[in-house]
Order: C-alpha cells, then sequence, then structure tokens
C-alpha cells in the first residue's frame, strides 16, 4: 500500500534534519523525494534550508519533472530524481546530498568511476552481501543542463540495474532505496566509505 502525502512528507522531514546535522546537506544543498504514486513523486522546493523543512517546502511533480502545484517551483534537478523512480519501479525515496567527503573524492578521483572492494560495510548496500565484491560508484562530471546530465546517467543506469548510487564530480551523492530509511541506510554507508578513502589516500602519500 502506498503511505499517504503526510507520513511521506513527515519521513522527507526528518531526513532533512538528519542529513543536516550530520553535514551532508548544508545550508539550501541537497534534495529529497519520495514516490507518492506511480505517476507522481513529492519533491523538495528549491531555495529551502534542509534542516528546517515543513510541508509548505515540499510539492509534487509528474515524472516529467513538471510541477503538480501551482506556486512552487521543483528543484532544477528534478529531472535526475524522476529518472530515477521511472528506471526502477521499486524505488520509493531518492536522496541527493552535498558532503565535503562526497565532493571532494570525486575530484581527487581521476577517472569516471570510484571503487570500493573489501570493505565491510559493503554489505549495507542493496544486493550486497559480502565484502570480497566490488562496489562501482560512476562519477559524472557536473553540469548545468540538467537534461544532458539525465543523459549521461541513464546509459549507465540501462547497463548497471545494480546500481546503488552516483556521483557528480565537485558536487555530490544521489543514493535511493525500496523506502526513506533505505536510501537514510545508503547515505551513511557511502560517508563511512568515502571518508575511509580519503584517510587511505592521505596515508599513501
Amino acid at each position: 500500500m502506498t503511505a499517504s502525502r503526510d507520513t511521506l512528507s513527515q519521513a522527507i522531514i526528518d531526513a532533512g534534519r538528519f542529513l543536516y546535522s550530520r553535514g551532508w546537506s548544508p545550508a539550501t544543498s541537497s534534495n529529497y523525494s519520495a514516490r507518492l504514486t506511480s505517476s507522481e513523486a513529492l519533491l523538495t522546493v528549491s531555495g529551502k534550508h534542509k534542516g528546517e523543512l515543513t510541508p509548505a517546502d515540499l510539492l509534487a511533480v509528474d515524472m516529467q519533472g513538471q510541477s503538480l502545484e501551482e506556486g512552487k517551483k521543483p528543484s532544477a534537478e528534478t529531472l535526475l530524481h524522476t529518472q530515477l523512480y521511472r528506471w526502477n519501479p521499486d524505488i520509493g525515496a531518492v536522496l541527493h546530498t552535498h558532503s565535503v567527503n562526497a565532493t571532494v573524492l570525486s575530484r581527487m578521483t581521476a577517472g569516471d568511476s570510484l571503487v570500493f572492494v573489501d570493505y565491510e560495510l559493503q554489505k549495507a548496500f542493496a544486493g550486497v552481501s559480502s565484502h570480497e565484491g566490488e562496489v562501482r560508484v560512476p562519477i559524472f562530471d557536473n553540469d548545468q543542463d540538467i537534461a544532458r546530465l539525465a543523459g549521461k546517467v541513464q546509459p549507465w543506469l540501462a547497463a548497471h540495474p545494480d546500481c546503488v548510487g552516483y556521483l557528480i564530480r565537485g558536487h555530490g551523492l544521489y543514493t535511493w532505496g525500496p523506502a526513506m530509511s533505505d536510501a537514510l541506510r545508503q547515505v551513511e554507508a557511502f560517508e563511512f566509505l568515502f571518508e575511509c578513502e580519503l584517510k587511505v589516500r592521505a596515508l599513501q602519500r
């Protein structure tokens, strides 16, 4: 059964307070969403402080990213959320964060992906049952043209149905899950791994 708008709104508000408290969504950065129906999503409006969200700071959009509520402007990155909902009908929540570690690591990684291997916490990701495999996180160059950026993300998603998240270089993380709690778990796992990778690289110098 689909959760009510009130329930989903509270989940997004609570997520914003948590992510802001950890320093992963400073000020008005980041955006969050939850699936309302098969054809609609609930998304944070543009320019709101994520640690101080209220139900009025959320709006419904269709799966093409268009606002369904007069006078409310969706985030510029709405298309990256609705793209994920269209790609996988099991996704119920999407979180986009702007942590220091994600931003720095994406800039320090020269290639087009970041690979985690032999970390026990990899098992926090959906579909991962052992530390022995690898978790590959694609990195896409930042682009203010979100439709063009979405066009670069789509082929990766199509070719990697097990993808659990991606980075935008110098920008932040996108991850998702069937419910908000799943998406939050993956943000925490990513942030732990990002910090580990940065420390390993610093020690190797």
